[in-house]
């Protein structure tokens, strides 16, 4: 068995090709589902609610996350309630702020109140985090999404942030830390050690999991040599 069947950590999957969704959906290791404009406009999706009512016509059991894309706090309050409601396995993704860099905490906060279950994106500092926790409701279901791969690419390490994070929600059981923004397989393994309730993992990393997590280093090395081999062959280079 995969060693990705160990983790504490549940492993949630990233991305908006139906076909794709639906293969892991049914896949007992995947614990959950999310999606947001820009995978979706990547795949080609026109038309967003025809596209996430019919995910939801197979996906009942599972958690899924839908991003808002509304810019001004009322259009955020009012596609989060019509997405809230077409499904109980439904969260709804607010990014932290609006384009301007302004908080959502105001739209969060009232969401929360109303009992709407939220996943707070697009996060990167522990003022946000401490921010948010603040704004959601204790006992509303909440995930909290830091994006570790974009603090990484800045040149920080982000498993501190997420171990301060952890800290920070300690008193907030309903509210999951998440860490996304996946760039390698190794991303997985730090998630678990941070003690991150959710990781989400494109479906190209899932599969490089599933095939290379805990690999023999040896074979490895040995099958890297004959990769490069078999390629000077093919290329036919001689000296």
């Amino acid at each position: 068995m995969s060693n990705l069947y160990k983790l504490s950590t549940h492993i949630y999957a990233d991305g908006a090709d139906k076909e794709s969704l639906l293969k892991l959906y049914a896949d007992p290791l995947i614990k959950g589902l999310t999606t947001n404009p820009t995978l979706m406009h990547k795949a080609g999706i026109k038309d967003f609610e025809t596209f996430a009512r019919d995910v939801l016509l197979v996906v009942k059991d599972k958690p899924i996350s839908f991003e808002i894309f509304g810019n001004t706090f009322p259009e955020m309050i009012r596609q989060a309630r019509k997405i809230s409601a077409w499904q109980k396995n439904v969260y709804v993704k607010i990014p932290i702020t609006d384009e301007k860099g302004i908080s959502s905490d105001p739209v969060i906060e009232e969401l929360s109140k109303e009992g709407v279950q939220l996943n707070v994106t697009a996060l990167l500092t522990l003022k946000q985090v401490e921010s948010t926790r603040l704004a959601l409701q204790l006992g509303v279901p909440a995930i909290i999404s830091i994006f570790a791969g974009r603090i990484a690419d800045t040149g920080r390490d982000p498993e501190p942030v997420f171990v301060a994070a952890k800290k920070i929600l300690a008193d907030h059981p309903s509210a999951q830390l998440l860490w996304g923004s996946v760039r390698e397989i190794f991303n997985i393994i730090q998630a678990d050690r941070c003690g991150c309730d959710i990781v989400t993992v494109p479906y190209d990393i899932l599969t490089k999991a599933r095939k290379m997590m805990g690999t023999d280093l040896t074979q490895l090395s040995v099958e890297t040599v004959q990769m490069f081999h078999n390629d000077a062959r093919a290329a036919g280079f001689s000296l």
